[in-house]
């Protein structure tokens, strides 16, 4: 298995300074889900891997649901291909709130992302924000859970946002969910023996 980077703590001004940069994608073809978060955020920009900052459950709850064999943290983020799972965003550009970003550029990420599931190929693609998907795919009925329309030649689905700031869903409801996709995603695809 391929070594990973250390973790470390960003500096206030490393944070500062990653307005607008990228994380790398996680991403591999004929993946079983691939997350798709809605934009890095300024702490994640500034080490450069998904779900970064302390006290987003988007590790734990995956852990807790499922997905992984032990709780794995953002530098350790590409241990989840070979697991079948990869992780994206809306946007690419990391912000301090992901209400900063317009309902155009969430719009322009949706079309950019259908391009990437249309080449990579996800069984799945599981959204981590229901607003964030009502506003990018113009669907403003959207619920959690499995969606009608498909996203690309994938299933869409809609899970919470796993931030600590969304107070909506606590852990053991985030897990609930979580382990709902991860049951779909073992799941056999139609026509399959």
């Amino acid at each position: 298995m391929k070594k990973t980077s250390a973790p470390w703590k960003p500096t206030a001004e490393q944070i500062a300074a990653a307005h607008g940069g990228r994380v790398p994608d996680v991403i591999g073809p004929g993946l079983r889900v691939l997350f798709c978060g809605i934009n890095p955020g300024l702490y994640s920009g500034a080490i450069r891997h998904h779900f970064g900052r302390p006290g987003n459950r988007f590790w734990p709850v995956l852990h807790a649901a499922g997905f992984t064999p032990r709780l794995l943290t953002p530098f350790a983020e590409r241990e989840l291909l070979p697991l079948g799972y990869g992780i994206t965003n809306l946007f690419e550009g990391a912000t301090a709130r992901a209400d900063e970003l317009t309902g155009d550029a969430l719009q322009r990420g949706g079309k950019r992302l259908e391009r990437k599931v249309r080449r990579f190929r996800p069984r799945i693609v599981a959204f981590l924000g229901v607003t964030a998907y009502r506003t990018a795919l113009n669907r403003p009925d959207a619920v959690i859970g499995l969606q009608k329309e498909r996203f690309g030649d994938a299933l869409a689905w809609v899970l919470p946002n796993p931030s600590g700031l969304n107070a909506h869903y606590q852990f053991a409801q985030l897990t609930r969910l979580f382990r709902e996709l991860r049951r779909a995603a073992r799941r056999k695809p139609a026509g399959i023996d």
